[in-house]
């Protein structure tokens, strides 16, 4: 899934709070919290919701294929 770098890159390109991701991906902002700590693993099903907030607000998760894993926004076709 995400690591917690990639999690708090991609709040950065979107300027969201904790507090806003926690609420776009309905958990709470402990939670938000202590996996960008890297404070316990979280359970697959957050990760999910997180991914799926992300996605929803136009990140892209880049894989690690050689230059190691990345966010980026969708890029918006027009026209």
């Amino acid at each position: 899934m995400i690591s917690p770098a990639q999690c708090r890159a991609a709040r950065g390109l979107l300027s969201w709070t904790q507090a806003d991701l926690a609420r776009a991906a309905s958990v709470g902002v402990v939670t938000v919290r202590q996996f960008e700590g890297e404070n316990g693993v979280p359970r697959p099903a957050t990760l999910k919701v997180l991914c799926q907030a992300f996605e929803a607000a136009g990140v892209e998760f880049i894989p690690a294929n050689g230059g190691g894993p990345g966010v980026r926004l969708r890029q918006s076709h027009t026209g």
